[in-house]
């Protein structure tokens, strides 16, 4: 009997013990649920939204490579704006604009429109130190093609100090050198050229060398 009393009273414990926290405890398995699932329903949106926005690029890159086809720039450009639009937030977006934005720059010598690309480009690609440079570095040409001088010197001092080994810094010293050349500054050109030279990791590059030498500078230097 008492063994028996023993069981009742536990039963009866456990039951107060639900009255009291059975709701509590339903409400957060609850909660806990809807969280692993809305999780999950969001990967998978996620998941989705990559490969829509992966299926679009593959879109505007046939577009962009079939040149046959006279329809070809108006689907670059409206797939290269729903990618802007649809997908903001995906690398694929970004990818999409740089290539409108040589499209704009190169066959329509529409440079403004080119730069409107880059721009949305280069705030979208955030902390993609990579490919932030080569939008950066496109940009700046775009700019510089505008006669947009200030802006593209601007822009290439917005990248910042670059290590000696970081590939950029050598193409940005001499594009610099262009724009000061350009601006009549041959002091400025000669030293950023001589920069360029000094911190480029593929040799000498005879492009380079011809424009020092236009400048006085003999290989010597």
């Amino acid at each position: 009997m008492a063994e028996l009393r023993t069981e009742e009273e536990q039963v009866q414990a456990i039951k107060e013990w639900w009255k009291r926290n059975g709701s509590s405890l339903l409400i957060g398995i609850g909660a806990a649920l809807a969280i692993v699932f809305g999780w999950q329903a969001w990967q998978n949106h996620q998941d989705q939204q990559r490969a829509e926005a992966a299926s679009q690029f593959a879109t505007l890159l046939n577009a962009f490579a079939n040149e046959a086809d006279e329809t070809s720039g108006q689907t670059v450009a409206y797939v290269a704006k729903t990618l802007r639009e649809d997908y903001t937030d995906s690398a694929y977006a970004v990818y999409g604009n740089l290539i409108l934005a040589r499209q704009q720059l190169i066959e329509e010598s529409d440079a403004e429109a080119a730069i409107d690309s880059l721009q949305w480009a280069l705030e979208k690609a955030g902390e993609h130190k990579a490919l932030a440079l080569v939008v950066r570095n496109r940009l700046a040409r775009a700019q510089f093609s505008a006669d947009r001088y200030d802006d593209a010197l601007a822009t290439i001092e917005g990248a910042g100090t670059l290590e000696s080994e970081d590939a950029f810094a050598a193409i940005f010293s001499e594009l610099r050198g262009d724009i000061l050349l350009t601006q009549g500054d041959e002091k400025g050109a000669r030293d950023a050229y001589l920069a360029a030279r000094e911190l480029s990791q593929q040799g000498r590059s005879g492009i380079l060398e011809l424009k020092l030498s236009d400048l006085g500078v003999g290989e010597e230097a």
